[in-house]
């Protein structure tokens, strides 16, 4: 379930902003939509695990978090980060 260091990679280039931003709130949404989905593929199969789940609820409001801070603060970044993650349908 843990994320490969290649992939955060491919991630953290598809979402940066700079050269040097690897810490943005469009990065963070991006690994941890990575991530949700991830562990969701997980829950499937494992319905009995709390545990996780828990995990997810608590990636599930971070990523709400930053998406409102990101709303509030950037419309246009907003727009593009929902669209390439398909998150609002």
């Amino acid at each position: 379930m843990a994320i490969t260091k290649e992939v955060k990679q491919a991630l953290i280039k598809e979402f940066q902003i700079n050269e040097s931003d690897t810490g943005s709130a469009e990065v963070q949404i991006a690994i941890l939509t990575h991530e949700i989905n991830s562990i969701n593929f997980h829950l499937q199969t494992h319905k009995k695990d709390h545990h996780t789940r828990r995990g997810l609820l608590k990636k599930v409001g971070r990523r709400k978090h930053l998406l409102t801070y990101l709303k509030d603060n950037d419309v246009a970044s907003y727009r593009t980060v929902v669209e390439k993650l398909e998150l609002r349908h």
